[in-house]
């Protein structure tokens, strides 16, 4: 349930921006924060509950030492801003910009191999 309700939640912030009438652009903190999300995420769909050392174990115990982020080798999950490189807050904005390119440009029937 904690799942579907952060992923619902970045689905809303970073759709919110597309259906505003102005441009508005994410800075890069809140594109961090959304990469953490999906970095999270990703780990959890695994099936492993501790990602990150503030993560609860499915004992309710916090994970501290036990998280992924903590042990050297294996899975490397991001889990604070400072974690994001700059280069893949330039890929999330590159990404997003060619998904709304796309959307305001949809390929003609010649683009796609109509005739």
């Amino acid at each position: 349930m904690n799942a579907l309700r952060w992923t619902l939640i970045a689905f809303l912030v970073i759709s919110w921006p597309s259906l505003s009438f102005g441009q508005t652009q994410l800075t890069d903190q809140q594109i961090a924060e959304l990469i953490i999300r999906e970095s999270r995420e990703a780990y959890y769909a695994t099936g492993h509950p501790c990602a990150c050392p503030e993560d609860r174990a499915r004992n309710g115990s916090r994970c501290g030492g036990r998280s992924a982020y903590s042990r050297p080798g294996g899975a490397t999950p991001y889990c604070y801003v400072a974690d994001v490189p700059a280069a893949e807050i330039t890929r999330y904005r590159a990404r997003q910009g060619s998904d709304s390119r796309r959307q305001r440009n949809p390929p003609n029937a010649s683009q796609v191999g109509g005739e």
